[in-house]
């Protein structure tokens, strides 16, 4: 007689859950890839900036090979966006090209042919870009060279004023204003970022300051709140920060949200980028006296002719325009547009004027007190590229 087979409750119940799980959508490798999303480079006479874009962080490794010289980086769990340029020729005596492939399944490489160069300096503007500044031979010019970078423009209107005064506009204004009031001295040379109402990307300004070999990089903003009596002057450099209040503006200035403000130190740590190194990068130390010069110059000097100008002092916090500068850099609120009355003021071709005089009064005597202040780039030469 043959045997009667049966099956239990429990063995249906996982007979069915498994026809459930196999129905399911599983999610595949690919789409937990990071995208290569943008490749692109600034060149000048002596020096050139590359930024890989990615669609989010990645692990990477590097390294150097010679014969052809070439320096290569390898991103991880990653795959190249169809849309962007995988070959871009430079030629300029330093960099021949930047190539980029699909090295593997998982692993894009991007390559920098050398032709000649100096030094290298990779820099992270956040987790999801990688920077690098190659360097060829430099001429230290005997003038002190100051670039202006007047934020936001073009696309970007920056912040809003109740009655719609565009940051843009005013903190163009207050840089040609400053640009004109410093070159009256002859010990400067002064440039500007952008001198009409265009967008710059945030690395590509730094990459200005760095390309004419600056001796001091100023960047010029608006503060905006959502409370509508906030109001005074403020003036930061980079550093690591905890204040809530100063990652709020970082993050604005940045125009990403706070989370991921709140987020870059952790993430930054992961990718190795060492605390000491910013702080040695950044001329931390210059950087945060000649914040306080300006801050200093411009609270005392507009409280003559204004009585309700607030000194919010000096602070840090990591804005991505001050990122890979190779010189004291700061970056400057110079009021809250937000706010109705200092935008009132700020519409005035009075004040404006009085903001920039007192911005390039700090500047000089900060010149004044450190007169062995020079750029990094009068020693490029003796700085070890494992640095």
């Amino acid at each position: 007689m043959a045997e009667k087979k049966t099956y239990g409750i429990v063995p249906l119940a996982l007979l069915f859950l498994l026809c459930i799980l196999l129905a399911l959508p599983f999610p595949s490798v690919a789409e937990d890839k990071v995208d290569i999303t943008d490749i692109s480079y600034w060149s000048y006479a002596d020096y050139t900036r590359v930024v890989i874009t990615l669609s989010d962080s990645a692990e990477f490794t590097k390294g150097r090979l010679s014969n052809p010289d070439r320096l290569y980086f390898d991103i991880k769990n990653s795959r190249i966006s169809k849309e962007i340029r995988t070959v871009l020729p430079v030629g300029n005596g330093m960099l021949k090209s930047v190539r980029a492939g699909q090295f593997n399944e998982s692993t894009v490489r991007v390559v920098l042919d050398f032709e000649k160069i100096n030094n290298y300096k990779i820099i992270l503007e956040d987790p999801t870009k990688v920077i690098i500044d190659i360097y060829g031979d430099t001429v230290v010019s005997s003038k002190k060279r100051i670039v202006i970078d007047p934020g936001h423009g073009g696309h970007d209107p920056g912040a809003m004023g109740p009655n719609k005064l565009c940051e843009k506009d005013v903190v163009l204004d207050v840089a040609l204003k400053l640009k004109k009031i410093l070159s009256e001295d002859p010990n400067f040379e002064v440039y500007l970022t952008r001198d009409r109402d265009v967008f710059l990307k945030l690395e590509e300004r730094t990459a200005i300051a760095n390309s004419k070999n600056a001796d001091l990089f100023v960047s010029i903003h608006a503060n905006a709140s959502p409370r509508k009596d906030a109001k005074g002057i403020e003036t930061y450099f980079l550093n690591w920060t905890d204040d809530m209040g100063s990652m709020k503006v970082a993050a604005r200035e940045n125009q990403i949200s706070l989370k991921k403000m709140r987020s870059m130190k952790k993430e930054m740590d992961v990718l190795d980028i060492e605390l000491a190194d910013l702080k040695r990068d950044h001329k931390r130390d210059e950087s945060n006296k000649l914040a306080n010069y300006i801050q200093m110059t411009m609270t005392g000097e507009m409280n003559r002719n204004y009585s309700h100008i607030t000194d919010l002092k000096v602070k840090w916090a990591m804005f991505y325009v001050l990122f890979g500068a190779q010189m004291p850099s700061v970056l400057v609120e110079v009021s809250f547009i937000s706010n109705p009355l200092e935008e009132k003021l700020l519409s005035k071709n009075s004040y404006r004027e009085d903001l920039a005089r007192s911005i390039a009064s700090g500047i000089k005597r900060y010149m004044l007190s450190s007169p062995e202040t020079q750029t990094v780039a009068g020693i490029r030469k003796s700085v070890d590229p494992r640095d």
